[in-house]
């Protein structure tokens, strides 16, 4: 009797309702509800489990079907050109070897400022990471990030939360207070004429830029004493970020305090590593 099913103020004492569900079930009871066909709830296909079974499991099936899609044959590529930002893009993929096709974009010529360049990356810089669905993926620390996490092996941020914080911490000191000033010091003097008519410029600000970033590079060395990277022993986008920018600048009228004995040590082991000509 269905009714039987639900449970009354008079069941003391009964089994619970869907107690006796159950055992009737297992006796194979075969509910019958008006318009449904009659089915052997007993009888049920057992569903198949995974080969791995457990959490342990499910994360190597997951990790397995992740590798099986990035192998697959990838269209990204990597639009590039002269500058620091996509040196430090190419050495770091050089460092994790990571291979992607380049397509040069000549920026003396101002071919980043064309619309066919601008509809993928509105803001007309270089490097910009085209990725297999047209989308595209510019700035340093975004187009790194992305591969990182692609290519986890030779990490160059980190394997713990505390070492990715770390070398986030570095690498945005690095850029806000050295790589900045030193690249707009640029773009406001020496390089003022080709960037006059692309970008505002300061020109009057030129000088103060440069001795900010000389300033941070000195206090940059106090806290290098003892250490063969920004990380300490560790290599990481940081170091990749103030190499690719020292070498673009230093030429142009922003050379090195030769006080600097740390930064200049540095700057040494950095340049005989193969992804520093990348």
């Amino acid at each position: 009797d269905p009714r039987g099913m639900w449970s009354t103020p008079g069941n003391a004492g009964i089994l619970p309702a869907w107690t006796m569900v159950g055992l009737r079930l297992a006796a194979g009871w075969k509910p019958a509800l008006p318009g449904l066909p009659e089915k052997d709830l007993t009888t049920r296909p057992r569903r198949e489990r995974p080969p791995l079974a457990g959490l342990a499991g499910r994360w190597r099936a997951t990790r397995y079907h992740a590798n099986e899609t990035t192998s697959r044959a990838s269209t990204m590529k990597l639009y590039n050109s002269i500058g620091p930002n996509p040196h430090a893009v190419r050495m770091f993929m050089a460092e994790k070897g990571i291979e992607i096709p380049l397509e040069d974009i000549d920026i003396m010529a101002g071919k980043n400022r064309e619309p066919d360049y601008l509809a993928k990356n509105p803001h007309g810089t270089c490097p910009a990471l085209e990725l297999d669905d047209g989308t595209c993926v510019s700035e340093i620390t975004a187009i790194c990030e992305y591969l990182e996490e692609l290519h986890p092996e030779n990490p160059l941020l980190g394997t713990t939360p505390e070492e990715r914080a770390e070398a986030r911490m570095w690498a945005r000191r690095v850029d806000i207070y050295i790589c900045e000033p030193m690249g707009n010091g640029f773009r406001f003097g020496k390089g003022i004429r080709m960037f006059k008519d692309r970008i505002h410029t300061i020109p009057e600000a030129a000088e103060g830029l440069k001795a900010s970033a000389s300033d941070r590079l000195a206090w940059l060395d106090s806290q290098m004493a003892g250490h063969d990277y920004i990380c300490g022993d560790r290599f990481t986008l940081a170091d990749i970020l103030l190499y690719a920018n020292l070498e673009t600048f230093v030429p142009f009228g922003q050379p090195l305090d030769p006080e600097l004995k740390y930064i200049a040590a540095w700057r040494e082991r950095v340049g005989e590593r193969s992804s520093a000509k990348a």
